[in-house]
């Protein structure tokens, strides 16, 4: 985890990679968990023997919509300003799911800070380019500009 003191300092960071995250496992359990919160109960993700049977890729796979949820997550877990007093979603540009995140997969995240601009007189507009790796797998899981507001 990167610590930075100010949102001043943090503007530093521009054009900048962060550190990989650890690698996480997603679990059958949190796939279900997301359908639950997301009323998302395509057999592809919660009918592991279904998909085990019918699906192209031999099982269950996460929606493409958890992985770009983990998003906020991996960047909480890399970088953090001590200044900041809240942080929020902003959205997403150029979001894409080149490929399937099989249940039981490791996954983690590059993140590079593209862009930060002013919002307001105590925050800051972050662009983030994220990128969601699958353990053994060329293509990514998810490729996508993610953005959020920090104030202080």
């Amino acid at each position: 985890m990167m610590t930075i003191s100010t949102l001043d300092a943090f503007k530093e960071m521009e054009g900048q990679d962060l550190p990989v995250t650890d690698w996480m496992e997603v679990t059958q359990e949190m796939v279900n968990h997301f359908a639950e919160a997301t009323g998302d109960f395509q057999w592809i993700h919660v009918d592991v023997e279904r998909a085990k049977k019918e699906s192209p890729f031999g099982g269950p796979i996460a929606h493409g919509f958890f992985s770009v949820s983990l998003a906020s997550k991996f960047i909480m877990e890399t970088v953090s300003v001590e200044s900041a007093k809240m942080g929020v979603n902003y959205g997403l540009d150029k979001v894409r799911f080149p490929h399937p995140v099989p249940v039981g997969s490791r996954v983690r995240m590059h993140t590079k800070v593209a862009q930060i601009d002013a919002q307001g007189p105590n925050g800051v507009k972050v662009f983030w380019d994220c990128t969601l790796e699958i353990d053994g797998v060329e293509k990514p899981a998810c490729v996508a500009r993610f953005i959020s507001l920090m104030f202080e």
